[in-house]
């Protein structure tokens, strides 16, 4: 149940230039093709009609049959991966690291907010089929990024001795991360049936890339959700061209330089920055960078020194060694794909917004993008805490400094805020600095130093004031604390920290159906759920 909606912008977790994209400011509107609406929806089709390689589709399905060989798929799902083959059928895609057990919460938020978005396109524009897609970041090669996540208090951690890009790292070493999730997890049924999908999905994988791709299915078997594994030598063949492009012109680089210019100059944050290649390269379990030198491109971490010819001659002869960056990975997605949109978190909005100028150079359409839904997930419980604790959503997302001070300030019969007092000291000081002006210039300092004596006084005698409130009232603050703690672990929000196996283990499978009928994909608005 839907208990409140906030602006990003309110709850200070956003950046300035996502909730400036988000409220549709006309100041970044250079930096994107369409606004995510449903009618620009339209548009974005005969855009993306134009430029789209249909020989690509053929490619698609052959090569997605093969990666789910051995998946349990129903014939409804079969169906539908029929349908990429026509030309009237169109993605929507959302990407996500392959962290283990899908790390935070909000992965879960993605991809049903590019479910749910299929389903509503899928009623308005009949004459189309829209699928969803999650393309898994498999050629990442930072697996600190991705060896863990957190139940609670605790930090379950997969240490692993493997290297180079973690799709291809084997799952047989997470038999002892089971006695891990046992010792942490609540002894029920809902824990038992998450261990076994676990169980059953990463320790009955090859690697890390099937194992995702299984749990997800499973996860979302009934939802007709296509998995992508991008690191794969015949779709990288499709690729081939943009990637020898990249290497002879730098085209990310200088195509995104006066868009990076004008956002630093706004005081935006820049989130991703380009280099001279923004390429890896993959060989014996290593995933290293392409530096470029004055006459050759050296692999990072190794002896290989190589002209561009030779560089170009692995790209015709090996397209699978090459791995796209960040930023890189943007084109590769949407030559490939179908794509009309792409949905991500705040941080890939943003780099997302940098490549604008980088796509019309390379004459490829640019997604319509669309932020995840972000939600705070609260138990009946907790709804009558809030209550309880006479308190407002909104007053959740303060500093816990300037929560307790405030509510201490409420439930106090004193008038503990002395502004009105040190304003008033302010001016009758602003008299006194008048009068030293004109009389004797070197009393201004004399006066200045009473001034600060004065109002440091009052500061000091408001602070011992609030303390000695603060202790008072110390069983509600402390049940204010405790109630934020749960519901902003670690200080940030909730869908940043927690892993979906803490609600899972409470409501089981429901948890998916709740999900499903809360997130709202155009809906830009920050969500507060009750569970019950």
């Amino acid at each position: 149940m839907l208990v409140k909606e906030i602006n990003y912008k309110e709850t200070s977790f956003f950046s300035s230039l996502f909730c400036d994209y988000i409220n549709n400011k006309s100041e970044i509107e250079e930096l994107y093709n369409l606004y995510p609406s449903i009618k620009n929806f339209k548009k974005q089709i005969e855009q993306k009609k134009v430029n789209y390689n249909d020989n690509n589709r053929e490619k698609l399905y052959d090569i997605i049959k093969k990666q789910y060989k051995g998946v349990s798929c129903s014939n409804e799902f079969n169906s539908i991966l029929e349908l990429i083959k026509k030309k009237n059928t169109f993605t929507i895609t959302t990407g996500h690291q392959l962290n283990l057990f899908t790390g935070p919460v909000y992965f879960l938020y993605k991809i049903i907010t590019t479910i749910n978005l299929c389903n509503e396109l899928n009623n308005t524009y009949s004459k189309y089929n829209f699928i969803p897609v999650y393309w898994m970041a498999t050629e990442d090669h930072d697996f600190q990024e991705i060896n863990h996540f957190n139940f609670k208090n605790s930090k379950i951690k997969w240490d692993s001795d493997q290297s180079g890009v973690v799709g291809e790292f084997k799952t047989n070493e997470l038999k002892k991360i089971i006695d891990e999730i046992k010792k942490v997890l609540p002894n029920n049924s809902n824990t038992s049936e998450l261990i076994d999908l676990f169980k059953e999905t990463y320790l009955e994988s090859n690697c890390l890339s099937d194992a995702t791709r299984n749990f997800v299915h499973l996860l979302f078997k009934n939802n007709n959700l296509i998995i992508i594994d991008a690191n794969h030598k015949d779709l990288k063949s499709c690729f081939k061209e943009f990637i020898k492009n990249e290497i002879k012109n730098n085209v990310i680089k200088k195509s995104s330089l006066s868009t990076i210019g004008k956002l630093d100059k706004a005081g935006y944050k820049i989130q991703a920055h380009s280099r001279d290649v923004n390429l890896f390269y993959i060989e014996k379990n290593k995933r290293n960078r392409i530096i470029k030198t004055d006459n050759h491109f050296i692999i990072e971490g190794s002896n290989k020194k190589l002209t561009e010819k030779k560089l170009i001659d692995l790209v015709d002869n090996n397209p699978e060694k090459f791995s796209p960056n960040v930023l890189f990975r943007t084109m590769y997605q949407e030559v490939l794909l179908p794509n009309l949109c792409y949905i991500g978190g705040p941080a890939e909005i943003s780099y997302w917004l940098q490549l604008k100028k980088v796509f019309d150079t390379a004459k490829i359409t640019f997604p319509i993008l669309l932020n995840r839904n972000s939600l705070l997930l609260m138990s009946s419980k907790q709804v009558k805490k809030l209550k309880k604790l006479n308190l407002d959503i909104d007053e959740l997302f303060l500093d816990i400094d300037e929560l307790l001070t405030k509510k201490t300030r409420e439930f106090s019969e004193l008038n503990i805020d002395f502004s009105e007092l040190k304003s008033t000291l302010t001016n009758q000081f602003e008299h006194l600095f008048e009068i030293a002006s004109k009389t004797d210039y070197s009393f201004t300092g004399a006066v200045k130093a009473q001034q600060k004596k004065q109002l440091d006084g009052i500061d000091n005698l408001e602070k011992r004031l609030l303390s000695a409130q603060k202790k008072k009232f110390s069983e509600q603050l402390i049940k204010i604390n405790e109630l934020k703690d749960e519901l902003f672990p670690n200080n940030t929000l909730q869908e940043r920290f927690v892993n979906f196996s803490e609600f899972y283990c409470e409501y089981g499978s429901a948890i998916i159906d709740i999900l499903m009928k809360n997130i709202k994909p155009l809906n830009n608005k920050f969500s507060v759920i009750e569970i019950s």
